[in-house]
């Protein structure tokens, strides 16, 4: 498995406050050590964000990512906000 940043999540992740940079850091851990964990609450997304899956990263906070199989599978992570940033 490997996980990767885009661009956009990394600008995101430097302007949220260090509570939910703390907070994503122990998601992630979570998520390698398990992607369908229960308490990540990951799901799929519809219409716009079609082929997108979302993680939980506090009750309005969430991280939105892209698998793809390659040779190895790849997480994409490519947005990271809260829920009324990311879902308009």
């Amino acid at each position: 498995m490997i996980v990767s940043f885009t661009d956009q999540f990394r600008k995101q992740y430097k302007k949220a406050n260090v509570r939910i940079r703390n907070r994503f850091d122990i998601v992630l851990k979570k998520f390698i050590n398990n992607p369908m964990d229960h308490e990540l609450r990951n799901h799929p997304l519809h219409e716009k964000l079609e082929g997108f899956r979302s993680v939980d990263v506090t009750s309005d906070w969430r991280a939105i990512y892209k698998e793809e199989n390659q040779d190895e599978i790849v997480f994409y992570f490519v947005a990271l906000g809260t829920h009324s940033q990311l879902y308009k």
